[in-house]
């Protein structure tokens, strides 16, 4: 069986990560290390001792803000050094992996600038010794210049980034509003990746290829829930619901997922 696990706060300093994984019956968590619109230092989750003696697999992901892929420099050094504090912080935290999304370049950017942006953050950092943790990429639902949309795209990056050891975070809303075709994404996926690292398990509001980013039940949504269980199943990965709402609202949707799995 898989892991599965609930994503908890919407900050690091708004949830109980054990207690929201009790309730929900969940194996895992993940957490911010910080405010996600925001650019401050992550520190080590206030709950990381109770969460390694519940035993609980952890993510962190990183703030959405930041986009190591742009050309704008006032977003792209910060995001940088961001990233690296977060994965530090993470692994303060015991987190298994550093979700980051894979960002954008400039309307008017050639989009190649943006995959070489991404490959430098990993040579930088490998002349440092490296992350401390896995950095897994998720792919993204909308943006004309995004990095990880397409799977053309995100051919690209790979193209860029999988020597360095990079993971890949599948997220099934994202790949829906992307117009992926969810019957064979994680076959897709793996063609080009070689590996799915995570699965965030989350339904749509929306219609396919809508390009819109707004999760719904994972029972519920625009996505039937037997596809998206037969996506979780075929990808073998941990699972992170990121689902609306708490542990009334998860505990079903894992259950659903149990029994399917």
């Amino acid at each position: 069986m898989v892991m599965l696990g609930v994503h908890v706060g919407a900050r690091e300093d708004d949830g109980d990560p054990v207690a929201e994984a009790a309730a929900s019956g969940a194996d895992g968590v993940q957490v911010f290390l910080a405010d996600p619109q925001g650019w401050k230092t992550p520190k080590a989750h206030p709950h990381a001792e109770a969460m390694r003696a519940a035993g609980l697999t952890v993510f962190v992901h990183a703030p959405y803000i930041v986009n190591v892929a742009t050309t704008n420099n006032r977003i792209r050094i910060p995001s940088r050094k961001l990233l690296a504090a977060h994965a530090k912080a993470a692994a303060e935290t015991g987190a298994s992996g550093l979700i980051v999304h894979g960002g954008h370049v400039l309307a008017k950017d050639d989009p190649q600038v943006g995959f070489d942006n991404w490959r430098k953050v990993f040579e930088r950092q490998a002349q440092e010794g490296g992350f401390p943790v896995p950095v897994l990429i998720e792919n993204t639902a909308g943006g004309d210049k995004a990095m990880a949309r397409t799977l053309e795209e995100i051919a690209r990056l790979w193209d860029a980034v999988g020597e360095f050891d990079a993971g890949f975070v599948l997220d099934t809303c994202h790949g829906w509003a992307a117009g992926l075709d969810l019957s064979s994404v994680v076959d897709d996926i793996k063609a080009i990746t070689g590996r799915i690292d995570l699965v965030h398990g989350n339904n749509s509001r929306d219609e396919a290829g809508s390009g819109r980013d707004r999760h719904a039940s994972f029972i519920d949504g625009e996505i039937p829930a037997a596809v998206l269980a037969d996506v979780v199943r075929a990808a073998g990965a941990p699972v992170i619901l990121e689902t609306p709402g708490g542990p009334d609202e998860r505990a079903p949707e894992i259950q659903f997922l149990r029994s399917s799995l």
